[in-house]
């Protein structure tokens, strides 16, 4: 996870914090790399809304976008409701409530198991027909090839429950298929996928050209400046002519990758041993659960490794788990109470994770438009959003 080392705002400028800032000019910037991508090889790209789903840009992303991908009834609903386009599903598991319920907003229902489609497909399309609307069900495959580094995020680890090995993959099954659906990358390159291509067409290949459209998921660090765009486009072009079918890619992260931030104040700094501790008004496990979660170290703008500026902090979070600290940073100046700290990369799946432990406040949500210094009060989060979890 990178972050950028400047920013186009002054954040002393940001109303309240803590506050996430998403940069619309900054989202722009990366539509444009997914739309060569689109035009060149002749792919659609969806919106992964488990890395990224704030509805007041869908708008903007949908001009470029051909639809979304969910994970849950909920994501789906707001997919259809919100975003307007392309709605495609997938689950580890559903149970009947979910399949009716995703049978009115999904387009394309993925299964991960023969036994669940088995049990639930024809209930699908029985449903979206009695609503008038059209359904085409897929499966995901798992070509058990593993280009994941951390295991937590590696779909094609030996343990996963992720996808159909090709050893419980049952032809019989394929009257209603439409589609075929891996994911094997996260945070990854093109030479990633092209490994993981040759290891799908080698254990599946006599049924891809059966299908209408393979989908490719996601994990694609598309946006990333060091990233293969080229190698990504020979990639799908030469697939797209071998079987002739269409092919959907999935990002996330790689659609809101380095366009937010995380501004947040110093409330104080205490003694901790070898160096003190900058006391923030956010918290780590409630706020960017992904550097414990990952883990990972953040980004601050200004700010660099232990010991190679001046002055060294831990920096801290407010709540009562001992072990919420983001990382030790050093800066030029020493830290006063009352400074704001910028933490960069913190669109993509840090928003969708924010959770209020310890009763801990949301961060408010702003939009710095892409031709303006104003910021836009997008959300404001409150006790009740607290207290009506539970």
């Amino acid at each position: 996870m990178n972050g950028r080392t400047e920013i186009r705002f002054d954040p002393m400028r940001v109303p309240t914090t803590p506050a996430f800032v998403v940069d619309e000019a900054l989202l722009v910037a990366n539509l444009e790399i997914l739309d060569r991508v689109r035009r060149e090889s002749g792919a659609k790209v969806l919106l992964a809304l488990k890395a990224f789903a704030m509805p007041r840009v869908f708008g903007l992303l949908r001009q470029t976008l051909d639809g979304v991908c969910a994970s849950s009834p909920h994501e789906a609903r707001l997919g259809r409701e919100e975003f307007g386009r392309e709605v495609h599903t997938f689950a580890a598991g559903y149970s009947e409530a979910h399949v009716r319920e995703l049978a009115l907003t999904t387009d394309h229902l993925v299964f991960n198991s023969p036994a669940q489609l088995e049990r639930f497909g024809q209930l699908a399309l029985d449903e979206a027909q009695h609503a008038g609307r059209e359904l085409e069900l897929a499966l995901r495959i798992n070509p058990e090839h593993s280009e994941g580094t951390v295991p937590l995020y590696d779909p094609c680890d030996p343990g996963s429950r992720l996808g159909i090995r090709r050893a419980d993959f049952k032809p019989d099954l394929m009257e209603h298929i439409t589609g075929l659906h891996f994911h094997t990358l996260c945070e990854q390159n093109a030479d990633s996928l092209e490994r993981t291509l040759a290891a799908v067409e080698r254990r599946f290949g006599e049924f891809l050209g059966q299908m209408r459209y393979v989908n490719f998921g996601g994990g694609h660090h598309i946006t990333r400046p060091d990233y293969d765009v080229d190698l990504l486009v020979r990639l799908i072009r030469d697939f797209r002519q071998r079987y002739g079918v269409d092919v959907y890619l999935e990002p996330g992260e790689a659609v809101a990758l380095n366009t937010g931030y995380l501004v947040t104040e110093v409330l104080d700094i205490v003694p901790a041993g070898k160096r003190p501790v900058a006391i923030l008004d956010t918290a780590v496990p409630c706020h960017m659960p992904d550097v414990i979660e990952m883990p990972y170290r953040p980004h601050v703008v200004g700010a660099d490794e232990p010991g190679i500026k001046a002055h060294t902090y831990g920096l801290g979070g407010l709540s009562c788990l001992a072990g919420d600290m983001a990382g030790e940073y050093s800066f030029d100046t020493p830290l006063t109470v009352g400074d704001r700290l910028v933490f960069t990369d913190m669109a993509h799946y840090t928003m969708v994770k924010t959770n209020t432990f310890n009763g801990v406040g949301l961060p408010a949500i702003h939009l710095l438009g892409a031709d303006s210094e104003d910021f836009e009060l997008v959300r404001q989060f409150g006790y009740n959003d607290f207290k009506d979890r539970l």
